[in-house]
Parts: structure tokens; sequence; C-alpha cells
């Protein structure tokens, strides 16, 4: 269990990165070499709890490789390790890692516009141990349940959801659980409610919702941080404050430091730039705009 400990502790250094900057090529990187050390230890004598122990780390690794290759847009190349992240969640019979995977693929059908998938994703997540044993995990999947619903044009469903996702993470104990589970709580479910309210054409709820996250999003947290923004950004746009939603998505730029904007992250500022121009477009501050969306996009 030393190794296991080890390989662990590694795995969190990734995670946190993660946190900070969202996926990029490196991360990848460094995720597959840990996948390799952690299936070269299942070479030598162990029993079946370190056994199980990794299997599980590789089933970690492997999705921290999957969910930046869905922040870098690389969606074949998650489709791929996600497959591979579940054959060894199922070895390790792990529940957290198990709903972890579930999770991913739920976002990377979200990220093709596959409603279908995404909703039987949402769906393998909630029926998964982890959620039907800790109100915290189920208010995970119910979210995704939620924004499942959304995708697929039921507001109704997707209000029913995210109502239970909040009573039900009220209910969850401050247990120690995976360091992958930190970016979830009351900040994150308010970001992903105003991702499902902008689905339903809730603006002003919506942007309700992205202050209450911005409030609360810890400063490690820059990509969720900077997501939120764009969320927050799109909403007042819709509430025809187009002025006021262009310098609220420009701060995007300074959260995250000057580093390239990840794949996903450019994907959902190309789409207010894109309804931004629709609305707006002769005005200085939407030409102000365009220059700095040229300045950043050099930067990928």
């Amino acid at each position: 269990m030393s190794d296991v400990a080890r390989a662990s502790a590694d795995m969190n250094r990734l995670v946190e990165a993660d946190d900070r900057k969202g996926g990029h090529t490196s991360l990848v990187s460094s995720a597959l070499e840990g996948r390799i050390k952690v299936l070269e230890l299942q070479q030598r004598n162990a029993g079946e709890r370190v056994r199980r122990a990794l299997y599980a780390l590789a089933a970690e690794y492997t999705t921290i490789a999957a969910w930046s290759c869905i922040d870098l847009r690389d969606l074949d190349m998650a489709q791929r390790y996600l497959n591979e992240s579940a054959t060894f969640a199922g070895l390790s019979q792990d529940p957290p890692t198990g709903m972890r995977v579930w999770i991913n693929i739920a976002m990377l059908a979200y990220q093709r516009k596959n409603g279908p998938e995404q909703l039987a994703a949402a769906q393998a997540a909630n029926a998964t141990r982890a959620a039907r044993r800790d109100p915290f995990f189920g208010s995970m999947g119910r979210v995704r349940l939620a924004l499942a619903h959304s995708s697929l044009g039921d507001p109704q469903a997707a209000k029913r959801a995210l109502g239970t996702a909040q009573e039900t993470l009220g209910k969850a104990a401050e247990d120690e659980r995976p360091r992958w589970t930190a970016f979830y709580g009351a900040a994150e479910l308010n970001h992903l409610a105003a991702i499902i309210l902008n689905h339903n054409r809730e603006s002003a709820h919506a942007e309700a919702m992205a202050h209450r996250a911005l409030a609360k999003i810890p400063g490690e947290f820059q990509r969720n941080r900077a997501l939120a923004t764009c969320q927050l950004a799109l909403a007042q746009l819709r509430q025809g404050e187009p002025e006021q939603a262009t310098a609220t998505a420009a701060t995007v730029f300074t959260i995250v430091e000057g580093a390239p904007l990840p794949g996903r992250m450019r994907t959902l500022i190309g789409d207010f730039h894109r309804e931004l121009l629709r609305l707006a477009p002769s005005t200085t501050y939407a030409r102000d705009w365009a220059d700095r969306m040229r300045e950043e996009w050099s930067r990928a």
C-alpha cells in the first residue's frame, strides 16, 4: 500500500494542475506515464486489496488523460481513454472511481451534442453504489441528469433534477473523499445550474446562479472560474446587455493569466463571440472585442 500511496500522491498533483489551468497535452502525457507505472506495479506479487487499489489508480490516471482530451476538444482520443478507464474501474470495484468514469462519459457526450448518450451515462452514474450511498455523489449524478435533460430540450425535467441535486447536496456529510471530487460543492453546482438555465433560456436566473458560483469558487480552480464567467457573460448578453457582457467575457483572459485557452473554453468563448457580433456588430466595444479575440487565439 505504500506504493499505492505514492502513486496516489502523484495523481493528486495532476488533478491540482488540471484545477488550475485545465487540460493540456503535457497533462495527458503525465497521466499516461503514471498509468504505465501503476500497471507495472500490478506485475509484482500483491494481495487483492492492493491489486484493486492499483486498478483504481490506473482508471484515475486514464480518466485524467481522457478529461484533458475533453478539455482540449480531442474528443476521439477522449473516447478511447474513457473506454480504457471503464475497464480499469470495473476491475477495481471501487464505487467512486466508477462514478467518475460515467460522469466523464456523460460530459464527453455533452461535448459531442449526443443527448441520448449523455442521458444514458448520467443515469448509469446515478445507478452506481457511490451515488446511492453518499448524497454527495448522488447530487453529482443528479446534476448530470439535469444537464442531459436540458440538452434534450426538456427544461421541466432539467429543473426537477437540478432541484433534487441541490437538495441532496445539502444532506452530504463532510466526509473524506477522493481528491478529484474537490471541485464539486455548492459553488460548482451553481455554475452547472447557470449552464442549465442558459440552455433553458432563463437568462436572468442563469446570471444569478453564475454570480453565486463566482462568489464561492476557490481561487485555485482557475479553469472553473473562467468557465463560470463565460456563463455569466452569455446570460448578460441574452438579456440585452452586450456591452456589460463583453466586459465580463474579457475578464476570462485575465483569469487564465495569459495562458492559452483550452479547447473546451475556446468553444464557449466562440459561442459568445458569434452571438455578440450578431447582436452588436458595429459597436466600438464589439470591434475591440474582436481585436482581443484575434490576439488571444494566436496564443494557441
